[in-house]
């Protein structure tokens, strides 16, 4: 691919940047883990780009709307940019196949472990995948970055504890750490320019 093209790092929300809270359908709910302002703050310093890819079929669901989820958005923001930090983009997924809204109710492609947001997001931010890396705690977000073509690492916060566990047949991730800061260690240890 082109040298124009930007290396990011990919990014489920819920386990990975923040506490994992089933469907997050309050504000006062929202925790970021101790170390994701400095993880986020490090990727930048680096000249990663920062995108969170996240499936929420709350919304399909009827449980929250999307005003209340760009609030979300815009609340972990405000938590980044106090601490000099910022998020690039946020791409979501609001389709289930049995949501209860006939408009969400669908199979598509951007709902994880198919790779249509992280695929989105390189067209809309021109980014190279091969140069990229997807984090998340569970399996389906190793499988869709792989699908995408990014390298992947599966963090124990969140579900990861119990993912590893109960590996799929086949399953496999670039990286297996504790946390996003570990993750962000290890990218910054591995990728080149």
């Amino acid at each position: 691919m082109p040298e124009s093209l930007v290396r990011a790092v990919f990014l489920d929300r819920d386990g990975t940047l923040i506490e994992e809270r089933g469907y997050l359908d309050r504000l006062d709910l929202l925790e970021l883990f101790p170390w994701t302002v400095e993880a986020i703050r490090l990727l930048n310093r680096a000249g990663f780009l920062t995108v969170v890819v996240t499936n929420q079929s709350a919304i399909g669901r009827g449980i929250i709307d999307e005003p209340f989820l760009n609030q979300v958005h815009a609340a972990i923001d405000a938590r980044l940019a106090a601490g000099r930090a910022r998020m690039d983009a946020y791409y979501f997924c609001p389709h289930h196949p049995d949501a209860e809204l006939d408009a969400y109710r669908q199979v598509c492609r951007c709902r994880k472990p198919q790779p249509g947001l992280v695929e989105q997001a390189c067209r809309d931010l021109r980014i190279d995948p091969a140069r990229s890396v997807m984090v998340g705690d569970r399996w389906l977000d190793v499988a869709c970055g792989r699908s995408a073509g990014t390298r992947t690492v599966l963090v124990r916060t969140g579900h990861g504890g119990h993912e590893i566990e109960h590996r799929p047949a086949g399953a496999s991730a670039d990286a297996i750490l504790n946390n996003l800061m570990e993750a962000v260690g290890w990218i910054l240890r591995t990728s080149s320019r």
